[in-house]
């Protein structure tokens, strides 16, 4: 299987530790925050896309040295206010996933964007519980899969990511910090696309109706497309959002 993080944003509310150094690169019990993510995965990744912008892709590339199959893109942007957006880093991350199968002379990369489903997600969580489950759960249901979880904070769902789902955990509907949310399901950052749905990037971001900012925003498109599930998610996911985030979650005792 292949990853893809994204990894190009700017960290505001955690100057002014990340007001030059990249947020999924902060030590948190005793290793880069990133590297919680891809260890618990690695049995399963074969490939590696990280998207970074300009300012910290040395970090990465820096990073990265000596690690197999882990491949940095760097999307040119320079500041907050100048960013691409996830859904534009996403396609940016899908292409060179593209050139790298086809230079590895795999013919399904010829039929679409990649040969086989890929794992995409935000760099900067911390997850009590295994990616694993959330890769055999897609698997077994060979369509495009989102995670989730119950939010009682109308605040909170306000800011987030909000699905239904039917009795076999399809989705329904889901949309980007909705302001009156359909329900209490909170989407986070963390998907499975079939090589179908990655397919479409390119239709979904010249369509004009796909946001380009939020990562959901692409997943809430595929949805109305083609059938996306929702794994429940078994374990709690920490959101290093602010200093005093960080402050607690970074002890390394």
């Amino acid at each position: 299987m292949k990853c893809i993080i994204l990894a190009a944003g700017y960290a505001t509310r955690l100057y002014p530790l990340t007001e030059n150094f990249p947020k999924p690169l902060l030590p948190i019990h005793g290793k880069p925050l990133i590297d919680h993510l891809l260890d618990d995965i690695a049995p399963e990744i074969d490939a590696t896309v990280i998207v970074s912008n300009h300012k910290f892709a040395g970090h990465f590339q820096k990073w990265a040295e000596g690690r197999q199959g882990v491949s940095i893109v760097d999307d040119g942007s320079t500041s907050n206010e100048g960013r691409l957006g996830a859904v534009r880093d996403l396609a940016l991350a899908a292409e060179r996933l593209s050139s790298l199968e086809a230079e590895s002379g795999n013919p399904a990369a010829k039929k679409s964007s990649v040969g086989e489903g890929v794992l995409v997600m935000a760099g900067d969580n911390l997850l009590e519980f295994s990616l694993k489950e959330f890769i055999r759960y897609s698997r077994g249901k060979a369509t495009s899969c989102i995670m989730r979880y119950f939010e009682a904070d109308s605040a909170r769902l306000s800011r987030s990511a909000v699905i239904e789902i039917d009795d076999s955990d399809r989705v329904l509907s889901m949309e980007e910090k909705p302001a009156q949310p359909k329900s209490h399901w909170c989407c986070p950052p963390f998907y499975y696309y079939t090589p179908e749905a990655l397919s479409l990037l390119g239709d979904a971001l010249a369509s004009g109706a796909c946001g380009t900012d939020a990562p959901g925003s692409f997943a809430a498109w595929v949805s109305k497309r083609l059938p996306v599930h929702a794994f429940l998610m078994p374990g709690r996911r920490i959101d290093i959002g602010t200093l005093e985030d960080y402050r607690k979650f970074s002890s390394t005792e």
